[in-house]
């Protein structure tokens, strides 16, 4: 499992950033306090607080197309 840190700033990037990982395979959730949800689900990420970084958790370790694919959303740690 690796994760990662993103900032979807608008509806656009929460469209774009759920249309990427909709193309692979394994499971991808977004954790922002004690609330996770599929990554895949845009009613999902809008239940989130987008004002600030959230965590992507990845649960492959065959990743690295994806981490490249999101990688205008995401943020430094």
């Amino acid at each position: 499992m690796k994760s990662a840190l993103i900032k979807l700033d608008t509806i656009n990037d929460v469209k774009n950033f759920v249309n990427i990982v909709a193309k692979y395979d394994f499971d991808v959730d977004l954790v922002s306090g004690r609330y996770a949800v599929d990554a895949k689900s845009i009613m999902g990420i809008f239940s989130l607080d987008l004002a600030k970084p959230i965590k992507v958790e990845i649960y492959s370790d065959e990743c690295d197309t994806f981490l490249a694919d999101i990688g205008p959303f995401t943020v430094k740690e």
